[in-house]
């Protein structure tokens, strides 16, 4: 089984930087999150969905709240992937951590498990996401620190 990692400085604490991964208007303005559904609870809801037309909702990822810190973690296990143009793809487990570091805080992603040799799709996920965090977390960090620095 494989998981993708990836971290990166941010120079915000880790409140905000969790809070940009359960704030709607957070997730839209780094993430393009169209629409969301997020209980901050245990065993409370994530969902968010991107590419909304009049014919539908293109992808969806939701889980459900293992782990909440507003402090500093943000834990969603059940984790799956609806894409209309591939498989369902889950259930994973998506863990975000902040910690202080300096004038900021040092932000940790893990998502996985991804499994080997089993569909076309799974390995085709693997590699976008494996592409995808880092820049993705490129994306927040310079949002962020645009918002709040």
């Amino acid at each position: 089984m494989r998981n993708i990692e990836s971290d990166i400085v941010i120079a915000v604490s880790p409140e905000k930087a969790i809070r940009a991964f359960t704030d709607a208007a957070l997730l839209k303005g780094w993430w393009g999150v169209e629409m969301s559904l997020i209980e901050l609870k245990l065993g409370g809801i994530y969902t968010l969905a991107w590419a909304i037309t009049g014919q539908g909702i293109k992808y969806v990822s939701t889980g459900i709240i293992k782990e909440y810190d507003y402090a500093g973690l943000l834990h969603i296990e059940k984790y799956i992937y609806l894409n209309a143009e591939r498989s369902f793809l889950g259930p994973q487990e998506l863990k975000i951590k902040a910690i202080s570091s300096g004038t900021g805080c040092k932000l940790f992603l893990t998502q996985g498990p991804y499994p080997e040799n089993i569909h076309a799709d799974w390995d085709w996920f693997y590699e976008t996401v494996t592409d995808a965090w880092p820049k993705v977390l490129v994306t927040l960090k310079t949002f962020l620190e645009e918002k709040f620095v």
